[in-house]
């Protein structure tokens, strides 16, 4: 396996990898890189991990646009910095499945372990790696035990892991999501507990699955900028991802932005730990939305609540047009979105695209057609639409 140690090789582990000093041994799956074995054979991967790669890595883009809508970013804002799906021929996956074993009792060499706190008069077992932070955008991670603790906003360490289902998983945000999103969304600090487990023939078992940003590319808060959000001055530049892949990052104040919408982890009296959004109410960093778009987001709103009822009564799967080809479709009869236009009453004249592509004029005849009792007047009264407010209806955009 290529050395990890080389902060350059980030994007080119594969095989089987050991470091005593986590009691840790990882097989990294990674599409487009084959490994050699020491006689120059190609050696070929633990059967189902290309099934596994391709089931979790589709789940990890599914997550990430559901991110993306609760951010107001146009769809699939992450497409330029993801790899190609299918690889091109050549193409190396900078996402990475790893296939990973802690304390395992056969291991030789494992050592530097600490008893860091006590819970109920028991002991509790962590690495010395306590702070580990991934740096990818989605991290879906399942184990065959419990014992991975994520630190929350309060500075506690939480067991998230604990009773899931079997078809659960645990899902964080990782350092290139925080950088991408300019913040909004911290990574999560996570640590591996090893209580219990040395006893175990096998140690604790786990499956991660890390959707990496491609190497040559660059993280850019310009997305959140079109959105209205605020960007600090940390988050202006684009960052390209080979550096910063390679560079250190220091976490200690990854949980000092309290004014930005965040999510946490609740703990309920059986134990369990689901997930909390927490809505950023009355951000005093972000500067004011001009009416533009403010006009843009509340005809987002309005599209979200009220097409999208009216085109699941109707059992009707919408798929916008290109803004473009649109405008000759409405002045026809037989084009391809006429029906769909006709069928949930799309205001006369307007092309039948997104909100976030129409021009404004339109967005105005668009917002009389569904929201009683609405003007144009209503431009300069529009406040800031919080997110979460919007219907949960999913739209799809193409």
């Amino acid at each position: 396996m290529v050395n990890t140690n080389d902060p350059r090789d980030w994007c080119k582990t594969s095989g089987y990898y050991a470091d005593p000093q986590l009691w840790l041994e990882t097989y990294d799956y990674r599409p487009g890189l084959t490994p050699l074995e020491p006689n120059n054979t190609m050696e070929f991967p633990p059967a189902g991990l290309p099934d596994i790669f391709s089931l979790l890595g589709k789940a990890a883009r599914d997550i990430l646009d559901a991110i993306s809508f609760y951010l107001n970013l146009r769809s699939s804002p992450f497409t330029k910095v993801l790899d190609n799906v299918p690889l091109r021929n050549g193409e190396i996956s900078s996402s990475v499945l790893s296939v990973c074993c802690h304390t395992r009792p056969s291991f030789q060499g494992a050592q530097h372990h600490n008893f860091t706190t006590q819970e109920d008069g028991q002991l509790v077992m962590f690495s010395d790696h306590e702070h580990q932070v991934d740096k990818s955008l989605i991290s879906l991670v399942k184990s065959d035990k419990a014992g991975l603790h994520i630190k929350d906003f309060q500075g506690r360490w939480v067991l998230v892991d604990e009773d899931l289902g079997p078809q659960e998983a645990i899902v964080y945000p990782g350092l290139a999501l925080y950088q991408a999103t300019a913040g909004y969304v911290n990574p999560a600090l996570q640590r591996t507990e090893t209580t219990n487990i040395q006893s175990n023939l096998f140690g604790r078992c786990s499956l991660a699955f890390k959707l990496m940003p491609k190497s040559m590319t660059s993280l850019s808060c310009s997305e959140m900028r079109d959105a209205g959000h605020g960007v600090e001055a940390q988050f202006q530049l684009p960052v390209p991802v080979d550096d910063f892949m390679q560079r250190s990052h220091p976490t200690d104040q990854l949980f000092n932005r309290h004014s930005f919408q965040s999510f946490n982890f609740h703990a309920t009296q059986e134990g369990s730990m689901k997930p909390l959004l927490r809505r950023r109410k009355n951000d005093s960093r972000s500067k004011p939305l001009p009416p533009s778009k403010r006009l843009r987001l509340e005809a987002q709103r309005v599209l979200k609540e009220r097409v999208q009822d009216i085109a699941d009564k109707k059992g009707i799967k919408l798929r916008f047009c290109n803004l473009k080809e649109c405008e000759n479709h409405i002045l026809t009869l037989d084009s391809p979105c006429a029906n769909i236009r006709m069928e949930i009453g799309w205001p006369h004249g307007v092309p039948f695209v997104h909100p976030h592509d129409l021009p404004n004029k339109a967005k105005i005849g668009f917002l009389e057609a569904y929201e009683p009792g609405w003007t144009a007047t209503h431009e300069v009264e529009l406040s800031l639409t919080e997110p979460g407010q919007a219907s949960q209806h999913s739209v799809n955009c193409n």
